[in-house]
């Protein structure tokens, strides 16, 4: 069965801004102690594509024994906000991304799932004149196992026509848990991280659409 949709992560995906969120989480935290925030700087570039929501709990709950309410979560994520949204709009797409996926969208249906929050990717997107390249664009606060679900039952895909480009473990989660295609953005931050496994694995979006035709 052919290929009828792709399923694009964003930071690392498109646009070249998983460093700009790393250093933003370590100057977050960075009033706790510069080992506190090297922790967390670590632990985000080892759960990429997780909500800062959940991140933001976690680090306060492990790593300061600190139990936020939800109202302060928000806050705090809202400080992570301030930190990076223009520096996203601002960074460079990855090679080859922007046009992928002005030309894709006319042969496939194309679909953003993200860690970033809903209001947050959406504006990115209306900056940056993409919104229009997909059919929906999918932010946190649900997670991108639901995200995928949702998608396959409201457009009647099935599992083997979706491939999904991530990447962070829980793209690959997320496409595996649905027996979706999977083409891993390899970069600096994930290469460890995926080095054992066999995988489709490519270093810019250029050939996209040749590597998404060899797709059996």
């Amino acid at each position: 069965m052919s290929i009828k949709a792709i399923f694009y992560d964003f930071d690392g995906v498109i646009k070249e801004s998983t460093d700009i969120k790393s250093k933003a989480f370590y100057a977050l935290y960075e009033e706790f102690g510069e080992n506190i925030a090297k922790k967390v700087e670590r632990y985000h570039v080892e759960n990429g594509g997780v909500s800062r929501f959940e991140k933001i709990k976690f680090w306060h709950q492990n790593y300061l024994g600190i139990e936020l309410t939800e109202h302060e979560i928000q806050e705090w994520a809202q400080k992570f906000s301030e930190l990076v949204l223009q520096k996203v709009v601002e960074s460079p797409y990855v090679n080859g991304a922007f046009n992928a996926i002005n030309q894709l969208r006319f042969n496939y249906q194309q679909f953003i799932i993200t860690g970033t929050p809903q209001k947050e990717i959406e504006m990115i997107c209306n900056q940056l004149n993409i919104s229009n390249f997909f059919i929906e664009i999918c932010g946190s606060p649900t997670n991108k196992i639901k995200w995928s679900q949702e998608l396959l039952s409201k457009y009647k895909l099935n599992s083997d026509e979706v491939v999904f480009i991530g990447d962070a473990a829980t793209d690959y989660e997320a496409a595996k848990h649905h027996h979706f295609h999977f083409i891993l953005r390899e970069h600096e931050e994930n290469e460890l991280l995926f080095k054992d496994k066999e995988l489709i694995k490519i270093k810019d979006l250029l050939s996209l659409n040749e590597v998404i035709k060899q797709i059996k």
